[in-house]
């Protein structure tokens, strides 16, 4: 988390400094703190946002590793998804409250066959497509952040700020003063417009993801009502990649409600065909899932993604799933049983693991006390009503080598943090040895808002003392 933090604040930052140093060393015409500047610099961040939020959307793979995995990109999307609807908001009360003063830098004389005078010549209709742009970005990231909102109507929607990125785009390509195109702050925005625009239409056309999607067919279901989850074995069509347990891929049985989600329940080896998922009833796509889906029912698959792939050198290796969240960790001991004579892992390594549970189902239990077994894992099953929560102080008493020990974590946010600080009060370096996938992409309603009002109190306030307290 902290280096997503750093990406996130270093964007800003870069960003804020390059524009202030554009100012510093060519100041405009005007007074620094007028209109225009604070609509330029308010813009700037606001598309900022927008273009890498758009790029991270199409889920490259080369900032994958760097990053920590796609979930942990999916949540720099969503920072910088919330930094975009509060800088836009900032523009627009910019826009709105503060006082008018003439054009910023370049306001005299321009000679219209120039590329400044024809960019003047098309100001009024840039200021005219600003407006739908903005409230229609707004609206629709606001809508993704709720968590409420169905997702298949989120999977429809959130395509369409590609729409009003691009008049924003045009907006802003227009508007922006001139001179900074020729400047650093110009040079990186250029890339960044282009590289979003790229993405917006990659994104309308439904692509995104295309060149690593396999057509499969469900060739197995079985159900476990003990704990409301769904396993689904899919026979693959030549094509995939193979995967590492604990990736991740995305699956797609209805192009009406997109493609989810799944974290990878088997191994892989060569000649395998097959892949397993085990899907948790935990929205109303989920829940209906067991009626939907039939054997020999087309899917399409996407992927691998993700790094909560268990490499290290520890001696002992934590490995913790909440609920559903067991799903990596069977992979995990599939392929260690399959490897048992060629291991890939050290020599010695001991692996506990703790599965805390509020269900239970007692074939899938035993299935899992079978894996276990089968790769040499110690296990510690714990059910909520008779056991109580998991906490590091039962870990540490079971592990005794805790300290030496990497931590993998599968399951609710809530959970894995009280572990992380928990351990991290002692000392232990979560940073380096604490690993736990993000996969809560969507803010509640209530955190959205009080964010949002608190950023526009604060912008309010500044307002009201006056532009030149800014």
């Amino acid at each position: 988390m902290r280096k997503l933090k750093l990406v996130f604040w270093g964007i800003l930052v870069l960003t804020l400094a390059l524009w202030l140093w554009a100012k510093f060393i060519s100041p405009p015409a005007t007074s620094f703190f007028t209109r225009d500047p604070l609509l330029q610099v308010t813009g700037v961040l606001a598309m900022v946002c927008m273009s890498v939020t758009l790029a991270l959307a199409l889920r490259p793979r080369w900032p994958e590793r760097s990053l920590g995995g796609l979930d942990k990109m999916y949540r720099l999307h969503k920072w910088l998804g919330i930094g975009a609807l509060v800088f836009s908001l900032l523009h627009w009360l910019a826009e709105s409250a503060a006082p008018r003063g003439p054009r910023g830098a370049g306001a005299g004389a321009v000679d219209a066959s120039s590329l400044a005078g024809m960019l003047r010549g098309l100001r009024d209709g840039a200021e005219g497509l600003g407006n739908p742009g903005l409230y229609g970005v707004v609206i629709l990231i606001a809508l993704a952040l709720l968590r409420y909102f169905p997702y298949r109507w989120f999977y429809k929607t959130h395509r369409l700020i590609g729409i009003f990125y691009l008049l924003l785009v045009y907006h802003t390509v227009v508007l922006l003063d001139f001179d900074d195109w020729s400047k650093p702050i110009g040079w990186i925005f250029a890339l960044l417009l282009l590289a979003g625009s790229w993405a917006a239409l990659v994104a309308l056309v439904g692509k995104v993801g295309a060149g690593r999607q396999v057509n499969g067919t469900i060739a197995e279901l079985h159900y476990y009502p003990g704990v409301e989850s769904l396993e689904v074995a899919v026979e693959l069509e030549p094509g995939w990649p193979g995967h590492r347990p604990g990736q991740f891929l995305f699956a797609m049985s209805s192009k009406s409600e997109g493609a989810h989600p799944y974290t990878i329940a088997s191994p892989w080896y060569p000649g395998c065909t097959r892949l397993v998922g085990i899907i948790r009833a935990l929205g109303d796509h989920t829940r209906r899932l067991p009626e939907i889906l039939k054997t020999g029912q087309a899917v399409r698959v996407e992927g691998p993604y993700g790094c909560f792939t268990f490499d290290d050198d520890r001696p002992y290796q934590i490995w913790i799933g909440g609920g559903i969240g067991i799903t990596p960790f069977i992979a995990r001991m599939e392929h260690l049983s399959l490897r048992k004579d060629n291991p890939d892992w050290p020599a010695g390594q001991s692996i506990y693991l703790f599965h805390s549970t509020a269900d239970v189902d007692d074939e899938a239990l035993h299935k899992l006390s079978a894996d276990a077994q089968a790769a040499n894992i110690q296990l510690h099953i714990l059910v909520d009503d008779r056991d109580g929560r998991l906490s590091g102080a039962h870990i540490r008493e079971v592990v005794p080598g805790w300290k030496d020990a990497s931590i993998w974590f599968c399951g609710p946010n809530g959970f894995g943090q009280a572990i992380r600080q928990d351990f991290a009060a002692l000392g232990f370096d979560v940073e380096r040895r604490f690993h736990q996938e993000l996969f809560e992409m969507r803010l509640g309603f209530s955190r959205v808002m009080a964010r949002l009002d608190r950023a526009i109190h604060n912008e309010m306030g500044r307002i009201n003392q006056g532009p030149l307290r800014r």
